[in-house]
């Protein structure tokens, strides 16, 4: 299981910064492949925490993703 932290701009202009991991995937990069080809689909959507909280992320919503190498503050 790998896991990446993702800084998100949501199109209101803000930014929350959520972690998201991929049982199958292998490396950092794979995992954030994963999570911006789901957000692309038409109905597209990630299960990502946000501290201890589980949310459910719609591409709808989101502008921009940022994967930072040493990853976002939580």
């Amino acid at each position: 299981m790998t896991k990446v932290v993702l800084r998100v701009r949501l199109i209101t202009g803000d930014s929350l910064d959520v972690a998201y991991e991929d049982t199958n995937a292998s490396d950092v990069d794979a995992v954030a492949e994963h999570a911006i080809a789901a957000l692309a689909a038409d109905s597209g959507m990630i299960r990502a925490r946000h501290g201890d909280r589980l949310l459910v992320l719609y591409g709808r919503g989101v502008a921009t993703l940022e994967l930072a190498p040493r990853g976002a503050v939580l």
